[in-house]
């Protein structure tokens, strides 16, 4: 009989996951053609929380966000991993509703929607990402996050530029249809995710792992679904498992507890669900 294959690990979903729901319902369009106008004053909000810094008859009044990277917290989080291994809770939390904030206020000046963004509510742009145990995280890497990150900023510029090109494109298509085209939607909505997963990386560091060059929502795309369409895969509970060819006396896969003929209970294809038999 031949040996098993290894089953392929799936990808799992880069820590930060961002998305923005597709408008069900014409887009406004006098919202949308004057939305130079419209976002101003939200926009002064955004900028005084990014910048923590506002101008008034010529002089300038500082917030303390000059250890900030773009209003984020980032060299107190940076000293905290480096020397104690901790990211406190509170700053997780502002780091976290900072960028949601932002990310809606981006949306609108995208034209991605045309909800005027809220301070509080989530509406329909979704940004997460989990609170990190920092004494998992590698102390020494913040230091150099910045620097390995420099090959996606370079990307990212040329990326942002088809952007701009992008959304010109989309408020003329909304203006005559009211629709924003859904590939257009999806390329916008994919930059701004690969962004966000770089700012998480190097500046909010909630996560170690390299971000993906990807624009879409896993970062990656699953081993275990990169099987070629003439090829012969072996299914297990409705899961891929590899490319490899199905066994001549292969059972099929039930999706109940249950053990092959011949084979302990330990050696059941839905070996993988955690099931445990019922008590005696």
């Amino acid at each position: 009989m031949e040996p098993q294959s290894t089953p392929y690990p799936a990808t799992p979903p880069y820590p930060l996951t961002y998305t923005v729901d597709y408008p069900d319902r014409p887009l406004d369009r006098l919202s949308t053609g004057l939305r130079f106008l419209w976002i101003i004053p939200i926009g002064i909000l955004a900028a005084l929380l990014a910048s923590g810094s506002i101008s008034l008859d010529g002089e300038e009044y500082y917030w303390s966000w000059s250890w900030a990277a773009g209003g984020v917290l980032f060299a107190p989080v940076l000293l905290m991993i480096l020397f104690r291994q901790k990211y406190p809770r509170w700053w997780f939390d502002w780091n976290l509703n900072l960028t949601r904030f932002l990310a809606r206020v981006g949306s609108y000046a995208l034209l991605l929607r045309d909800e005027y963004p809220s301070t509080e509510e989530e509406q329909a742009v979704h940004v997460d990402f989990s609170y990190p145990d920092a004494t998992q995280l590698n102390r020494w890497l913040p230091l150099v996050k910045w620097f390995l990150a420099i090959p996606h900023w370079v990307l990212l510029w040329f990326l942002w530029i088809g952007v701009l090109a992008c959304v010109i494109v989309a408020w003329f298509a909304i203006l005559f249809t009211g629709t924003y085209p859904r590939g257009l939607f999806d390329f916008v909505v994919g930059v701004n995710r690969w962004s966000l997963r770089v700012t998480a990386y190097a500046f909010l560091l909630i996560t170690d792992r390299y971000p993906p060059l990807s624009l879409d929502q896993r970062g990656a795309p699953s081993r275990s679904t990169q099987c070629k369409s003439n090829d012969t895969s072996r299914v297990v509970c409705g899961t891929i498992m590899s490319c490899a060819p199905i066994p001549t006396a292969s059972p099929a896969c039930s999706t109940t507890p249950s053990t092959w003929p011949g084979r302990p209970a330990t050696t059941s294809p839905c070996r993988r669900l955690s099931w445990k038999p019922p008590s005696s």
